[in-house]
């Protein structure tokens, strides 16, 4: 009986290690991966530091900034997949502040719920149709608006969402917050 309890206190704290690490508030600049100071025996610890709030912007190297609004809960309809009982829908604001064209199909959205990773929603009834324009260039200069929703659970839940400008780039940011 002791394993299985030991298992439980086991799992029970590192989800109050990651409901605490969401919580943390964002330092500028260090949100990249690699950026800042070596990690220190938590690793964990370390990339809480990196989190940004929802609806704070971040400039890449590239010069490109993002910015990832609240979630904002909502119902998929029954021709939304993957079927879910709740969503959850991000605006992304991308700006293009460098000097070459973005190539929009670049960028990489991925999400976890309370550590589990969730799935994108395509919901083309409300909306969500994921990145509609991917083969669009952004012009230096130019701005996109991409809406974004991922299934998650019924039970509100801590939601981190990782973006990445390039698949080619090791730079990432990842913002974090309830949903």
């Amino acid at each position: 009986m002791a394993p299985a309890r030991t298992c439980k206190i086991i799992f029970t704290s590192g989800l109050l290690c990651l409901a605490v690490a969401c919580g943390v508030p964002a330092q500028e600049g260090t949100a990249a991966l690699g950026a800042g100071s070596p990690a220190p025996a938590g690793a964990a610890a370390a990339q809480a530091g990196n989190d940004l709030k929802f609806g704070a912007d971040h400039r890449f190297a590239s010069g490109v900034t993002i910015s990832v609004g609240s979630p904002q809960s909502f119902q998929p309809s029954p021709s939304a997949y993957p079927q879910s009982p709740r969503g959850a829908a991000f605006d992304v604001l991308l700006t293009n502040n460098g000097t070459t064209t973005y190539k929009l199909s670049g960028l990489a959205v991925t999400a976890t719920a309370s550590g589990a990773a969730v799935k994108q929603v395509v919901d083309t009834t409300q909306g969500f149709t994921g990145i509609a324009d991917a083969g669009k260039d952004v012009l230096p200069g130019r701005s996109v608006h991409v809406t974004l929703a991922f299934a998650v659970p019924q039970d509100p839940t801590q939601l981190r969402l990782r973006v990445r400008p390039s698949t080619t780039e090791e730079a990432v940011v990842t913002y974090c917050g309830p949903a």
